[in-house]
């Protein structure tokens, strides 16, 4: 049988996943729910299918997901007409989808049950990432799994990672996207003090990114502009991931948290933040606008 890949959800960051899929050979059909995201897909010439019932086929041999919750992912798989149901034991699922790690395990072992593979592999690298294929890919299944998947993840990412038994690609990511969280608040408060101190934060954000003050928000995602070409910060904070984003995956981490009795007072500041901020309508900005709240109020302060 050849290869026929079935990609639901191809938002900001499954339509470039998809669109390398095929600017690799790959045959892919696609689906969303929003006309909006079908539209874009049209555009990008895309295989679009009207609906879930005629994408999922006994010709399909991998189903991609890339959703927004737990109970998407849940619907999509276990629903009333769910794919599990409908495809055959050789076909792989594979869901992208940073979703909690319960649900993760139900789907596959659901899965499982009926004989059908499936990993979970939550990416990490914003629409950038996914625009070039650079996305971090974080995995979790059996080790034949994970190896039968490997090829078509190498095409939508640079760094593969097998964490562990299925669930685990979700649960590394929200650990990332926890410290990630924490690190953007951190960054913006340190430029946003060298501002206020009069210091040139150009002359301040070199010196971190060479000194032990370094993290990813600091040397490849900055939260002010002017530092970095290309970052959301340059562009009105549009977003490569967006704070709604980010505050659903802090949600995640803290109930993480509190289900292994961990204690992440930082993470727990660092929701607070993200979800008052989202509750001021700004959840569709890029995650690094939140340093236009910290650091004393900077919503009035210029950043020039």
């Amino acid at each position: 049988m050849s290869e026929l890949i079935a990609f639901i959800g191809v938002g900001n960051m499954g339509n470039p996943m998809a669109n390398n899929l095929v600017k690799a050979g790959k045959k892919v059909k696609v689906f969303d729910v929003s006309k909006k995201m079908i539209e874009k897909a049209k555009e990008k010439e895309l295989d679009v299918v009207e609906n879930l019932d005629d994408l999922i086929t006994n010709e399909v041999t991998t189903v991609i997901t890339m959703l927004p919750e737990g109970k998407n992912s849940k619907e999509v798989y276990l629903g009333e007409k769910g794919i599990i149901n409908k495809v055959s034991k050789n076909c792989l699922l594979i869901d992208c989808s940073t979703i909690d790690i319960q649900t993760s395990i139900e789907i596959g072992k659901k899965a499982s049950e009926k004989g059908i593979k499936m990993i979970d592999a939550p990416v990490s690298g914003g629409i950038m990432g996914a625009e070039k294929a650079t996305l971090n890919i974080m995995v979790g299944g059996t080790k034949e799994a994970f190896d039968n998947a490997l090829p078509l993840l190498k095409i939508m990412g640079k760094n593969i990672f097998h964490a562990g038994d299925l669930g685990s690609g979700n649960g590394a990511k929200i650990c990332n996207n926890m410290s990630l969280g924490i690190t953007m608040i951190a960054a913006s408060e340190s430029l946003m003090l060298a501002k206020r101190l009069n210091i040139d934060i150009k002359k301040v954000h070199e010196i971190m990114k060479n000194a032990s003050g370094n993290s990813w928000p600091i040397s490849v995602y900055p939260p002010l502009p002017g530092l970095i070409d290309g970052t959301p910060s340059n562009n009105n904070y549009r977003p490569g991931f967006s704070a709604g984003m980010m505050n659903k995956d802090l949600k995640l981490a803290n109930e993480c948290a509190k289900q292994v009795n961990a204690s992440t007072p930082l993470a727990n500041m660092a929701l607070e933040i993200y979800d008052k901020f989202c509750k001021e309508g700004n959840d569709t900005k890029d995650f690094s606008a939140i340093s236009k709240v910290v650091g004393g109020n900077a919503w009035n302060y210029p950043i020039d």
